[in-house]
């Protein structure tokens, strides 16, 4: 290239956009602001309305930001028993329940990821069988009540140990992400099927496992119809029950009312609660999200493309 051409040559770093292109993004982010806006302003108008006064709440003057400023409600909801109550086992439910979960579609995944493995298609099928079919409330009721589940903890536990829908997506990133020639070079070395999926394969997964215990442990966290199903035992309940309790049935525990007489009317109390223990609900889901959130996008393409 001559000096002169090198002069003239201008490189574009940028593409130049048409009226179509700039009509077109104008009209997406239209959209997508609006659909920020819908989503963003219940969040933002439950933690306004935990934060006001309760008459303000009532009135419906509280739209946006918080009115005359308040606290009381979540110092009312931290000084209830069952709050905490609640909390414990909803923390233990999603801790040791995704324990267990994690750990049955991992040791369910391995074998069906393995194409040597005899019936392999059969038990698969199988597995996939209970995707579309299931046998009913009432006979899981029974069943639950039979083995003496009902009232106890594992009741939340072991009728979901496993969701098939996770399996397969376990067993999609097993044969598509991990290659095939890595057990053949571990059974050359003498490493048994346990070593292999313990100490190769189980640390190769960890994007798996974190998408996995996010997928569980917020099930188990948000979860209250089983909870509703098959506890009656109040120091078993989880949160969500709780919330429940508070945003239905209004069951407020009178000893809480006592020394707001003169602060406010029981109904703005009530709904000062509903609001502030939503937000109280759901703390540890967005605490525990930015940490596992990229974790998360990759999760959701695990098997999408081969190579």
């Amino acid at each position: 290239m001559t000096a002169e051409a090198k002069a003239a040559y201008k490189p574009r770093n940028k593409i130049r956009e048409t009226g179509v292109d700039r009509a077109f993004n104008a009209v997406n982010y239209s959209i997508l602001a609006v659909f920020l806006v819908v989503i963003l302003y219940p969040l933002i108008y439950v933690v306004s309305a935990s934060l006001s006064d309760g008459a303000a709440v009532i009135s419906g003057r509280v739209v946006l930001w918080p009115v005359d400023f308040s606290l009381v409600a979540y110092q009312k909801i931290f000084a209830y028993e069952r709050v905490w109550t609640g909390y414990g086992n909803s923390l233990f439910y999603a801790v040791v329940g995704t324990l267990v979960n994690v750990t049955m579609t991992l040791i369910a995944a391995y074998p069906l990821s393995r194409r040597d493995l005899p019936g392999r298609n059969i038990i698969l099928g199988l597995f996939l069988f209970t995707l579309f079919f299931s046998g009913g409330l009432i006979p899981t009721y029974l069943l639950v009540k039979d083995l003496g589940l009902r009232n106890t903890r594992w009741a939340l536990i072991i009728p979901q140990a496993l969701s098939i829908w996770n399996l397969l997506i376990a067993i999609t990133f097993m044969r598509t992400s991990i290659p095939h020639e890595l057990l053949e070079a571990s059974q050359l070395d003498g490493c048994s099927d346990f070593q292999y999926f313990t100490r190769i394969l189980l640390p190769l997964s960890t994007p798996l496992i974190a998408v996995l215990a996010l997928f569980y442990a917020i099930g188990h966290w948000n979860q209250f119809f089983a909870a509703l199903l098959y506890l009656t035992n109040k120091d078993l309940f989880p949160l969500q029950i709780i919330l429940r309790d508070i945003l239905i049935s209004s069951q407020v525990d009178m000893n809480m009312m006592e020394d707001l007489q003169s602060m406010a009317a029981r109904e703005a109390m009530r709904e000062l609660l509903k609001y502030a223990l939503i937000v109280v609900a759901s703390v540890p889901v967005l605490i525990i999200y930015p940490f596992a959130q990229r974790y998360f996008v990759k999760g959701i393409m695990l098997g999408s493309v081969k190579g």
